[in-house]
Parts: C-alpha cells; sequence; structure tokens
C-alpha cells in the first residue's frame, strides 16, 4: 500500500513594517515641508511620493500578505496607492499630460478622495489599537491630515485646515521614523531598545 507523503515548507520573511514605515516617514516629512511653507511646490516631492510613499509602502504590504497580516497588507497597499494617486494628481496639475487636462483640474475632486481616505483610516484606526500604540497614534495622526486635507480642498477655513493637516504630516512623519526605528533595532538586539506600547486589548 503506498503512502502519500505531505511536504509543508515554511517561508519566513523578515517583517516588513520598517521599510513601510520609513517609506511613509520619507514622504511625509518632504511633503509636510511644502505644506508648511519651508519649501516651493511639488516637483522635489514627487520622487518621494512615487519610490517611498508608493513603491516601499507597496512592497511592505506584499511582504505583509506573505506573513498572512491582513491589516498590514491592507494598511500598507492602500497608502502605498494613495501616494501614486496624489503624484498622478500633482502630474495632472503641472500639465505634464497636457494642458487641456491641467485647465480641467477641479480640486473638489481630491477633496472627495481624501473623504474616502478619511473613512478608510477611520475604520484601520480602530483596527490600529490591536497592534501597538505608536501605530495607533500614527493612525490618529493619519486621520487629522485628511480631516485637514479635505477641509481645505473645499475651502473650509482653508487656513486653518490646511495648518491642521500640514502639522499632522509633519507628526506622522516624526513617529514613522520612531516606529520605523523601533522595528529594525528591537528585532536586529532581540529586544526590547525602542517601546511601542502594546495593544489596547479592547477588542481581544
Amino acid at each position: 500500500m503506498n503512502q502519500q507523503q505531505t511536504q509543508h515548507v515554511k517561508i519566513t520573511t523578515a517583517d516588513p513594517s520598517a521599510i513601510g514605515l520609513f517609506g511613509l516617514a520619507m514622504v511625509t516629512l518632504v511633503a509636510s515641508s511644502q505644506k508648511l511653507g519651508l519649501t516651493d511646490g511639488v516637483a522635489f516631492v514627487l520622487p518621494w511620493a512615487l519610490f517611498l510613499g508608493g513603491l516601499a509602502q507597496l512592497f511592505a504590504a506584499i511582504q505583509d500578505g506573505k506573513h498572512n497580516n491582513t491589516f498590514g497588507m491592507t494598511a500598507f497597499g492602500a497608502f502605498g496607492l494613495f501616494w501614486f494617486g496624489v503624484a498622478a494628481s500633482w502630474l495632472i496639475q503641472l500639465g505634464v499630460f497636457g494642458e487641456e487636462l491641467a485647465s480641467a483640474v477641479d480640486g473638489k475632486q481630491l477633496g472627495m478622495a481624501f473623504i474616502g481616505y478619511l473613512i478608510f483610516s477611520l475604520f484601520m484606526t480602530v483596527g490600529a489599537m490591536e497592534t501597538h500604540k505608536v501605530l495607533f497614534i500614527i493612525f490618529v495622526l493619519i486621520d487629522f491630515l485628511f480631516i485637514g486635507l479635505a477641509l481645505s480642498s473645499f475651502n473650509v477655513m482653508y487656513h486653518v485646515t490646511h495648518m491642521v493637516a500640514a502639522v499632522s504630516e509633519l507628526l506622522i512623519a516624526i513617529m514613522s521614523f520612531y516606529g520605523s526605528a523601533a522595528a529594525v533595532l528591537n528585532t536586529h538586539f532581540g529586544k526590547e531598545v525602542l517601546p511601542v506600547g502594546k495593544p489596547f486589548g479592547v477588542f481581544k
């Protein structure tokens, strides 16, 4: 009697949150400098939006998928695609795809996209409560970023809401640098070098 033997191969991959958070940190740092008036224009924000905001986070999403991490895959994937969308919008606005398309730009459509991402970010913030507190804080700041971006896109108290978006984005960068450093150093040294805070434990 022939016996069938089944072999299960386990592929171990590194935690992709470090590169994903670094990508988020870099793009929000550069983008916030423009919103805060420290730099001008979006020409040199574009490369960081495409490669760090977009590509790095998409890479992290794919790797998180291999970890069977639905939350991480969805978060990094959605925000990676967000930065590709924002970069494409800037290119349209700058006339890269023609003056006719640039002249037809309606900033309120981008505002609607920000509202959609605010909805997404809000329920992801609930999920972040069961990751760690640094990531939860990042999501809360992302909520404020999208509130500011959405309201300023519709010219609602523009100067105030624009500043809310700018400050939130800078704080996202700072917290994401910390989160990335914690993911690298804590794993590298095999102990908690940089604390990230335990999950809230509300839902588990």
